[in-house]
């Protein structure tokens, strides 16, 4: 079976990208708006700009891959399609962040879950932090707009074994777990969306709103890296960007500059504050890389008598809310479960445990299923996340000190999570906690979680999702940012990201990202033109070779 690919097709018809491996850069370069980063936030915006008739420029630091080259192998993704090669890491190493690194952004490499902002969350930074006229009811009609654009549903084939587990146990101990929705059109259920979809069928960026804007006359630049912005008074005139060498990790010494009446950064909630930050932005309040938030990310791993095959099949599909809402908002930290895939990589680098204890758990790994707790962090007064920093040679790092009130949460997460997996019928449940062993009943487990030290680098800390650090708010001493995602200081430059939020979302927030965006970017391509923009639509062409595509995948083979 053969899938087309919609980058190959584009490339052939003249698509304008430009790589750093081009035998000729251009030193300078003019376009309506500057765009840093292709992920949720830059594709979003790139689509509605370009379709409203501006002349846009996407600036993307990792390569340009597409579904011919992803062969469903965790070896060749991670360096290629990650930041730091899957293995960034916080300042103090105790939490690992995985992000995406290429064209698309982590969209290109997520696992689909989908979910709108909560209403819970969005009435407490109404009522926290001022920002009226994004409530529920306010936000509908951009997710609603994005969910259509982005085929985002509720999954509705059986769950995998690795998810079944976790829908079954919370429903013996009378607790819903409900289907996630999910950004796919034509899923073939592989099981390998973290490493690129081989079939197209994840409606990330890469193969819906970048492609439509790359036929609407966009430009895209490649393994090209954001360093800093030119200012020149209170305005943003230019973008320097140094093209990287064939690593794609360091400066060739070539470099360009991009000049733009507005400047859009969407390159995420760690990169986008770094650059402000080497650009030297205003920063009269300490707002900038401050209150950065994750979902810290606690594991339990559980082994059952028959096989689970975590690797295969929709990787995220049933998730359990209950201990989200069963305190208030500002009150002890509440998580969201959910069962991510398990690939022997990704699980050999979480899991802990050395020489013959570690290949015991390998040889475990077919009949191992793994529940995640993702940690609502941003919401009480002893949780104010992270600030990011700049290394001396300008790169960014996070400062995400683990303290008890959130470790205690973690701690309440892992017992959750083990009497859920006991009630499913697990032979050993095993949390990710170096002095944790394999307990093989509720009680036996029960009793050493409560007593085991919760301390970094001790309970194994993971996370895919970065939020704030760039937040808006209604006044400057409130925000980075206007309600409008534009910078209270230089006018001309926007953030479209993550960055924006002044908590944690409390559920994987690609979704939040798109509406948002759809949102400021509209209003954007208004102020900047004096005209509503048009709802973009997929181009014709990519439309028809995505019918033919599914049509394909349908046939009887």
């Amino acid at each position: 079976m053969s899938f087309p690919d919609p980058i190959a097709e584009g490339l052939r018809r003249g698509w304008a990208v430009l790589d750093a491996d081009a035998s000729t850069l251009p030193a300078e370069a003019q376009f309506d708006v500057v765009i840093v980063g292709t992920g949720a936030g830059g594709g979003t915006t790139a689509e509605i700009l370009a379709h409203a008739g501006l002349r846009v420029l996407l600036v993307e630091e990792g390569p340009l891959r597409s579904s011919g080259e992803f062969r469903m192998r965790e070896a060749e993704a991670y360096p290629q399609l990650y930041q730091e090669s899957a293995a960034r890491l916080t300042k103090d190493k105790a939490i690992g962040i995985l992000q995406g690194r290429c064209v698309g952004g982590s969209t290109t490499v997520n696992w689909t879950s989908s979910f709108r902002t909560p209403a819970a969350t969005l009435a407490f930074w109404r009522d926290r932090f001022g920002l009226d006229g994004f409530d529920e009811a306010a936000m509908a009609p951009w997710f609603e707009r994005m969910e259509r654009r982005l085929s985002i549903a509720p999954w509705t084939m059986a769950p995998n074994e690795n998810n079944d587990v976790l829908r079954h146990g919370a429903e013996r101990l009378v607790l819903r777990a409900a289907p996630i929705a999910r950004n796919v059109r034509g899923c073939l259920n592989l099981g390998y969306c973290g490493v690129g979809c081989p079939t197209n069928a994840k409606q990330s960026m890469l193969v819906t709103t970048i492609p439509s804007a790359l036929d609407a006359g966009a430009t895209l630049y490649t393994r090209a890296r954001a360093t800093r912005l030119i200012v020149e008074g209170e305005r943003a005139v230019a973008l320097e960007i140094d093209w990287l060498d064939a690593t794609g990790t360091r400066p060739s010494g070539r470099r360009t500059r991009a000049k733009a009446a507005h400047f859009v950064l969407a390159a995420g909630a760690i990169a986008s504050p770094a650059l402000l930050m080497r650009s030297g932005a205003p920063d009269p309040h300490r707002l900038l890389g401050a209150r950065t938030f994750l979902h810290p990310v606690v594991v339990s791993a559980a082994v059952f008598d028959r096989i689970v095959g975590g690797w295969a099949g929709a990787p995220q599909s049933v998730y359990v809310d209950h201990f989200l809402h069963d305190a208030p908002i500002d009150g002890p930290i509440g998580y969201k479960l959910e069962a991510p895939p398990i690939h022997p990589v990704l699980f050999a680098t979480t899991m802990t445990g050395f020489g013959d204890e570690h290949r015991r758990r390998m040889l475990d790994f077919a009949r191992t299923q793994a529940t995640i707790a993702l940690l609502r962090d941003g919401f009480h007064e002893r949780s104010p996340g992270g600030r990011e920093e700049l290394r001396d040679d300008g790169s960014p790092v996070l400062d995400y000190p683990l303290d008890d009130f959130v470790l205690e949460g973690g701690r309440r997460a892992l017992l959750s999570m083990a009497e859920i997996q006991f009630a499913a019928g697990a032979r050993t449940v095993q949390p990710a906690h170096e002095l944790a062993l394999p307990y093989r009943s509720w009680r036996e487990a029960r009793e050493a979680i409560a007593a085991l030290p919760m301390k970094p680098l001790l309970a194994r800390v993971v996370s895919a999702h970065v939020m704030g650090g760039c937040r808006f708010g209604v006044d400057a001493a409130r925000g980075a940012v206007d309600p409008d995602g534009v910078h209270w200081q230089w006018r001309n430059v926007s953030v479209h990201d993550g960055s924006l939020f002044p908590t944690s979302i409390g559920a994987n927030p690609q979704l939040s990202i798109y509406g948002f965006t759809a949102r400021l970017a509209s209003g954007l391509a208004q102020r900047l033109t004096g005209r509503v923009p048009p709802a973009p639509q997929a181009s014709q062409k990519a439309a028809t070779q995505e019918t033919a595509a599914m049509q394909e995948t349908a046939a009887p083979q």
